[in-house]
């Protein structure tokens, strides 16, 4: 079996997710991983993988084939920039940078060398967002009519100690609700415009701690978003998908799709519809799929080396993790001016 000579840049919670699943990838190579902190470093070299104090030296004496960039949200561009320009193909964590600006470099860095840059909005790679495709997609919800999501949860104190969490490149918009967006566009297309309105009223840090966003959709459908980390709620898709070991798991909904002849909800799958005559004096039904369970950081994994094999296409490419950070970034915007955003659908 050919293995790919896979680097890891950073280590921790979500890095270290990334390296879990490419140890158990027989097609994987952990030629090493870049980490200058200690306690991620300890937690490599426990796992007897090469560690490296920065990335420039990790790739000068690695050569990957391809590099998952797993730190935080200002760091990417740059990284992504270094890995393209040695000749390795990049799979980046979401947000695929920290502004427009350095989004469009990855892309247009990639596309001038010639090499593949994914994003790391692993949902896309969950059996149940490919089962919820199939079933838009199949047209039993006729026209798609709205949309409704909710995340809404609570992070501990600890949580905040990293102090990027507490400023303006962190906050509930970049880090969660930025997930949100990208599966509502991977199920319903490009968001036209969005008008929201942020707070930090109850924490009070820099950056928001709570937002709404109601959005317009190309397909005309129109979609309500709350979003929150500083509320005790079970309601958000990390709680009920069990994409991951770490949360205790929740038996709900979280999203909810409306159309002119059903509705979907998710994470649970259910299809509501009438058997017979639409009308809302006669009984409804529901169908429940059974959700398929396996985890999309492996699934993600396999499609990264898919593409790089030239044998595959991004689930979720580069362009893609731009129009999302168009979009969350347009949150905040409203927020500020108080004013309806129009979006640049692709």
């Amino acid at each position: 079996m050919h293995k790919y000579r896979i680097a890891i840049i950073g280590a921790g919670t979500i890095g270290r997710t990334h390296i879990e699943a490419a140890m158990k990838n027989p097609a994987v190579d952990i030629v090493g991983v870049a980490e200058p902190h200690e306690p991620g470093k300890v937690w490599v070299q426990r796992h007897q993988i090469p560690c490296f104090a920065s990335h420039g030296d990790l790739l000068d004496k690695t050569k990957p084939d391809g590099v998952i960039i797993a730190t935080p949200n200002d760091a990417h561009a740059n990284i992504a920039l270094d890995c393209l320009g040695s000749g390795a193909a990049v799979l980046v964590e979401k947000p695929i940078a920290d502004t427009l600006a350095n989004a469009r470099s990855i892309c247009d860095a990639a596309q001038a060398k010639g090499l593949p840059a994914l994003v790391g909005h692993q949902r896309r790679h969950n059996p149940i967002m490919q089962q919820a495709k199939s079933i838009v997609e199949s047209g039993v919800l006729g026209k798609p009519v709205s949309m409704t999501a909710m995340c809404t949860w609570y992070k501990d104190d600890d949580y905040f100690k990293a102090a990027w969490r507490r400023q303006s490149g962190g906050g509930p918009v970049l880090i969660n609700l930025i997930h949100d967006i990208d599966l509502m566009r991977f199920l319903y297309g490009d968001i036209a415009s969005l008008q929201a309105m942020t707070s930090n009223a109850i924490r009070g840090h820099e950056v928001e701690d709570t937002a709404v966003l109601m959005m317009r959709f190309v397909n005309g459908a129109l979609g309500t978003v709350t979003v929150s980390d500083t509320t005790v709620s079970p309601w958000n898709y990390d709680l009920s998908a069990r994409e991951t070991d770490r949360f205790p798991q929740q038996d709900i909904n979280s999203h909810f799709f409306s159309g002119t002849h059903g509705s979907l909800t998710l994470p649970k799958l259910e299809v509501w519809s009438y058997k017979d005559q639409r009308h809302w004096e006669k009984p409804i039904s529901v169908m429940r799929c059974e959700p398929m369970r396996a985890s999309p950081y492996e699934a993600q994994l396999n499609n990264f080396l898919g593409v790089i094999a030239g044998k595959e296409k991004p689930v979720c490419s580069a362009l893609d993790g731009l129009r999302a950070l168009e979009a969350a970034l347009a949150v905040r915007e409203s927020a500020a001016s108080g004013l309806e955003i129009r979006l640049n659908p692709a």
